[in-house]
């Protein structure tokens, strides 16, 4: 059997060199894995003093062997510790444990009319690249933002070559209709400038600009075109008040730390271009409890060596090792980066704001139920998705026999059902009993309505239906433009009992089958039925004002008085249907024409 002298003897053994060594236990798994500018001393520190960490000391017990990797400097080893870290997952190392691919506004270059859009993944298309966002509703929230000031296209190159006529894009005046002429080259290429500008940052020379534009377009009695620049500035202002950064015009990430009772919380405060476009929260996974200062040294290269490095980081404690990590940073990103946790003024207003946020997710975090957790991020898994879904939506539609239509759109959240944002929808115009259509009403109604800003966009949009229902929703998202969007339909299977649900999810050709106990299973099930439940009581107060409505209330020329003595004379609806057009006639105030018009409603004509 091993015993704690062997581990001790290798620590002596090794060089004083920078590197990264690996702890094993007895079954030969890596258990923790550090860096030091010197081995010998770092790795020695554990064995040859008593340790006053409770981990520590666990961990040191644990240890049978020690593997190194000698590097030519301690950056270098910071690097190599971060990958290590990451694809090894130590026990004892302090883990980030939301990874994921962030979101971007990119910009196409090269063509008449660049494009627009949504983009996850590899940035090689020509074109500028805007970001990253913290997640897709907020990329999205930008996006339908920046719509309402500068109309530029955001479909794909394929429906744009092939329109023929102006898309519901440019009804609801989100686009100024490139793809049919409808507006001069030069025109779009000074919103595409303007657009640029703002994602720089630079909103007050864009309003300076426009503003000169207004004048100029005033002058020459073109009022339609100083209106439109008007309420660009309007919504360029408007946008300023509620995203500015007063004192800071750079890309700046803005980081607090709380953490209590073994849990840590990481709040991530967005800036870009001088403007706030988000926050997100990470929940490292601690080996014990960990002081703020250890869990940021360890979020930082876990987080930035792989991805998008800004300018300057804010943190809310200053952390061990904070030059070698600026060298670090600065080598991966190609430019200077600035760690800094002692901040006055603005930066220290913003930094207090996510402080304040940090603790409040925290305590909302230790409150809520651990099974609501595990179910969320069971969907994340059983979905395959990046980030740990934040927002959910799930339509439904209601009726009988084809009788009063309503759609219903429920919302949960991570806290569980948000009531408040709840929505039902009247269908209107469409065939009895086409469940189809009324899904695809629904969809566009409620889309177009997040389009234009008035509400929140979900991580996962959720179907009542299968490949038909599917198909249709995909149709209405591509119309509107709607992109970074997970779309699932949930389908009844054959048994149509709970647990044998068909989960169909958009863009992938094979079902996906979850046990009966899987929680991401019941978290789908749950917000199936409450749509479910919502659209039945929906659809039955329609039907119900519908059949308390009287159907001469349908006829115009008949108001409240002769209704009255119409139904006073024959003694109720029932003998008013019986009676013949010429006794309807012989009432006082009633015209042949109008007795024609209501025994065509009484007996199911249209007026």
């Amino acid at each position: 059997m091993t015993t704690p002298a062997e581990p001790r003897a290798i620590a002596a053994r090794l060089p004083n060199r920078p590197g990264v060594y690996r702890m094993l236990d007895a079954t030969g798994r890596v258990i923790y894995v550090g860096k030091a500018s010197s081995l010998r001393k770092r790795v020695g520190s554990y064995f040859n003093k008593r340790q006053d960490s409770v981990k520590v000391a666990r961990m040191v017990a644990l240890i049978v062997d020690i593997e190194v990797t000698i590097t030519g400097s301690e950056g270098e080893a910071l690097i190599l510790e971060n990958s290590l870290i990451k694809s090894l997952r130590p026990r004892y190392n302090i883990m980030l444990r939301d990874d994921k691919s962030y979101p971007y506004i990119y910009l196409s270059k090269g063509e008449p009319f660049p494009r627009l859009a949504f983009h996850r993944g590899v940035r090689k298309g020509p074109g500028r690249y805007f970001g990253p966002y913290p997640s897709a509703g907020s990329v999205r929230d930008s996006l339908a933002l920046m719509q309402r000031i500068f109309p530029l296209r955001q479909c794909e190159d394929t429906v744009f070559r092939a329109r023929t006529r102006p898309c519901l894009q440019y009804q609801i005046k989100r686009c100024t209709g490139p793809c049919v002429g409808l507006i001069e080259p030069d025109d779009y290429a000074e919103d595409v400038r303007h657009a640029e500008l703002f994602l720089e940052g630079k909103n007050s020379l864009v309003i300076a600009e426009m503003a000169g534009r207004m004048s100029q377009a005033a002058t020459l009695l073109d009022y339609e075109r100083a209106a439109r620049l008007r309420d660009q500035i309007a919504n360029l202002r408007r946008a300023q008040e509620k995203q500015g950064i007063e004192g800071v015009d750079a890309d700046v990430d803005i980081i607090a730390c709380a953490s209590r009772d073994g849990v840590a919380c990481v709040e991530l405060l967005f800036i870009r271009g001088g403007r706030s476009v988000g926050t997100r929260a990470f929940f490292p996974r601690l080996a014990d409890d960990a002081e703020p200062e250890s869990v940021l040294a360890a979020f930082l290269p876990q987080h930035y060596l792989d991805g998008e490095v800004p300018d300057e980081i804010v943190i809310s404690h200053a952390v061990p090792d904070q030059a070698l990590i600026e060298a670090a940073l600065a080598t991966v990103s190609g430019h200077r980066v600035r760690l800094t946790a002692a901040v006055r003024r603005d930066r220290g207003k913003w930094l207090r704001l996510a402080r304040t946020n940090a603790a409040l997710t925290l305590g909302r975090r230790l409150a809520s139920s651990a099974s609501v957790r595990e179910r969320y991020e069971a969907l994340q898994e059983a979905l395959g998705l990046d980030s740990l879904p934040q927002r959910l939506e799930c339509f439904d539609i209601s009726h009988t026999m084809g009788e009063a239509p309503v759609a219903s759109c429920v919302v949960f959240d991570a806290d569980g059902p948000a009531k408040s944002d709840y929505r039902r929808f009247n269908i209107e115009g469409v065939t009895g009993g086409d469940d189809y259509g009324a899904m695809a009403q629904a969809i566009e109604r409620r889309y177009t309505r997040l389009q234009k800003g008035e509400g929140k966009f979900p991580d996962i949009l959720l179907i009542d239906g299968g490949a038909g229902q599917l198909g249709r929703v995909a149709a209405v998202l591509d119309e509107l433009q709607v992109t970074g969007l997970t779309v699932l339909g949930v389908a009844k299977g054959e048994t149509r009992r709970p647990g044998a649900e068909t989960l169909l999810l958009m863009g992938r050709e094979q079902p996906i089958f979850l046990p009966p106990d899987s929680p991401a299973l019941h978290l789908i099930q749950h917000i199936r039925d409450e749509a479910h439940r919502f659209a039945i009581a929906g659809h039955r107060g329609r039907r119900q004002r519908t059949r308390n409505q009287s159907p001469l209330e349908d006829i115009p020329q008949l108001g409240p008085k002769r209704r009255r003595l119409l139904l006073t004379r024959f003694g109720g609806l029932q003998a008013l249907r019986r009676a013949g057009v010429d006794d309807l006639a012989q009432v006082p105030g009633i015209s042949h024409t109008l007795a024609q018009a209501v025994y065509d409603v009484l007996h199911g004509e249209s007026v």
